[in-house]
């Protein structure tokens, strides 16, 4: 059996979501090592799109802490301005978004705003944006119950907002799915479904412990266990994060 930390689990769950020729845009942390883990190992000709400006179709050459650092802009295929990237997003040129958050409801809406009584997060960035127009959304976030809510507290980005039909209401493209990826389990919701689906639970955790600590009941779910990283996939990963500063689970 292979010895992984649940953040390299995340990680190689998220990069599996990611097809060949793809065009992704990319959030930093464990976002970008799930692209470049995705381009290394089965789609190399997945591209990635990052706020500031950054198109790459590479692995970034050395550690990266934000998406301007040197290892991110040398070799990209481009690094000019923010609507370089934010123009196809806008067109519906972009498969799939990643985002995080402080909470997400059974909606797959996300909140990075505030969460009551007065805890102030960042804010949105380009989150909304990305939400709002890629054609489908992959969640990454530690599977906490005070992450998992009936409903957020802010909607600071979009995913069914009060169910079917909301997005047309609001003037939004459609949204293919909401695929959350937790230290714990991945789910799935779509459109028209009821809610989400439990996919899978990871080694060494049950269907009924996770759904304990999630704020929502779940559809017609009869999980499997996730399978674990390839050895191809964890060398990636270790390469991409050597020292395990995104990674450890410490």
């Amino acid at each position: 059996m292979s010895t992984y930390t649940r953040r390299e689990l995340m990680v190689a769950c998220a990069a599996a979501q990611i097809a060949d020729g793809e065009v992704v845009f990319v959030g930093m942390r464990l976002p970008l090592l799930a692209f470049a883990t995705a381009v290394l190992t089965h789609a190399p000709d997945a591209t990635g799109f990052f706020e500031n400006g950054v198109v790459r179709d590479t692995p970034p050459d050395g550690m990266v802490v934000t998406m301007s650092d040197t290892p991110n802009l040398a070799g990209a295929l481009a690094s000019g301005r923010m609507g370089m990237v934010m123009n196809p997003l806008a067109a519906g040129r972009v498969a799939a978004g990643f985002l995080g958050g402080a909470q997400i409801d059974r909606f797959g809406n996300l909140n990075t705003t505030f969460v009551r009584p007065d805890v102030r997060l960042p804010g949105s960035g380009g989150a909304c944006d990305i939400a709002s127009a890629a054609r489908r959304l992959l969640v990454i976030m530690p599977h906490q119950p005070r992450r998992f809510v009936s409903k957020v507290d802010h909607l600071t980005s979009p995913g069914y907002g009060d169910g079917a039909g909301w997005r047309c209401r609001v003037g939004l493209p459609p949204l293919e799915s909401v695929t959350v990826i937790t230290t714990r389990a991945i789910m799935r919701r779509t459109e028209h479904s009821d809610g989400f689906s439990l996919l899978s639970v990871h080694p060494g955790e049950s269907a009924d412990a996770v759904l304990a600590d999630t704020g929502w009941e779940w559809v017609d779910s009869a999980p499997e266990t996730t399978a674990e990283p390839a050895p191809e996939v964890l060398a990636a990963i270790r390469r991409l994060d050597p020292t395990g500063f995104w990674t450890s689970d410490s």
